[in-house]
């Protein structure tokens, strides 16, 4: 068996084949949703898979407000930013931020388990969060994607 015809193929940004996902979080828990989201935003699920370069696929998420929290994540979650001021911190509680933008949740939840590079930076806008059922990509013509299906 001649192995010298076997080549690893490496994907370039001319080579990947973007597509449109939509993924809808109604009754699903934050973190297990912001895991298969950050697979299909960095695109492990494709044979193609380069680690240096953005080959995922453009993730909708809809109902961002029905998302679930178990235990008592809801009135102990915190999220803590800091402005760089002494005195500067700021923490709010993961109810409070639901009410006041359901987005934010999970776009923190998804952020968080992306690289912290520039290639996560990028990878990361191609992610679009939805709160309601509608979403302003239907041009796009998105493929609707089961959380389930994705084995990791």
């Amino acid at each position: 068996m001649d192995t010298t015809s076997y080549k690893t193929k490496s994907a370039n940004k001319a080579t990947v084949k973007k597509e449109w996902l939509l993924v809808d979080a109604n009754e699903e828990v934050l973190g297990r949703l912001a895991s298969k989201v950050a697979y299909l935003l960095r695109g492990k699920h494709k044979t193609d898979f380069t680690p240096h370069v953005d080959t995922g696929d453009n993730v909708i998420v809809i109902n961002a407000e029905k998302i679930k929290l178990t235990g008592n994540k809801w009135k102990e979650k915190a999220y803590i930013s800091h402005s760089g001021y002494p005195g500067g911190q700021k923490v709010i509680i993961a109810e409070e931020l639901m009410k006041k933008n359901p987005i934010a949740v999970v776009e923190k939840a998804v952020k968080g388990m992306l690289p912290r590079t520039r290639l996560g930076r990028s990878v990361y806008r191609n992610l679009h969060v939805f709160a309601g059922s509608e979403h302003t990509h239907e041009a796009q013509k998105p493929k609707e994607v089961k959380l389930d299906t994705i084995i990791k």
